[in-house]
């Protein structure tokens, strides 16, 4: 998947496109975590995201 095609499935399910891409950071754990894309999917665009400006929130990042 990549991250056109995510961008694509967020606008779909949320009828906007996303402001940030810390937006579609956060719509592919969810929809890793509720099986609607594969790990290797997930790993791939949490690579491309981060690549792009994504961060995850300092408090998750503690909770690890």
């Amino acid at each position: 998947m990549t991250v056109q095609e995510l961008t694509f499935m967020f606008t779909q399910a949320r009828k906007h496109t996303p402001e940030h891409v810390n937006e579609l950071l956060d719509f592919a754990k969810r929809a890793y975590v509720q099986n609607e894309i594969s790990f290797n999917d997930y790993r791939s665009l949490m690579r491309e995201l981060e690549l792009q400006g994504a961060v995850i929130p300092e408090d998750f990042k503690q909770l690890s």
